[in-house]
């Protein structure tokens, strides 16, 4: 079985929660909460009838950053190739977790049958995750 899809928009890392000073509550901030959800979204607009893989998983996640206006042409054509690589925030461990908190009870039923795992950022003209979840 195997799960994939692309959902375009800037690439936003898993935040730490946040504490209410009111409360003493931690909460999850809104900005991760929307990403995952969105992500939800995605795969099950492309998976209407899903059913959870039960075994070992592969996940591959391609993170496809904007260049920036400013950045000279010749810069730009080395960041397409793939010569430059993105070394800005969000950190890929974060990536990893949003996308595999998003996914979590959809593709897969839990995120500890997670035993391979690649990330790679890169630099596109139209800023997207990519993500492949496959049973192996």
């Amino acid at each position: 079985m195997i799960y994939e899809f692309e959902m375009p928009g800037d690439i936003v890392g898993k935040a730490r929660p946040r504490m209410n000073t009111r409360t003493g509550r931690a909460y999850t901030p809104t900005n991760t909460k929307n990403y995952e959800y969105f992500l939800r979204q995605w795969f099950i607009r492309k998976y209407p009838d899903f059913k959870p893989i039960e075994n070992r998983v592969r996940v591959t996640i391609i993170a496809y950053f904007d260049i920036v206006k400013s950045t000279s042409k010749r810069k730009a054509a080395e960041m397409l190739q793939g010569n430059i690589s993105p070394t800005k925030k969000p950190d890929a461990d974060n990536i990893i977790k949003i996308v595999l908190d998003a996914m979590n009870k959809f593709a897969f039923k839990d995120d500890t049958q997670v035993t391979k795992l690649e990330i790679e950022k890169k630099y596109d003209k139209t800023p997207r995750i990519y993500i492949k979840i496959e049973e192996y």
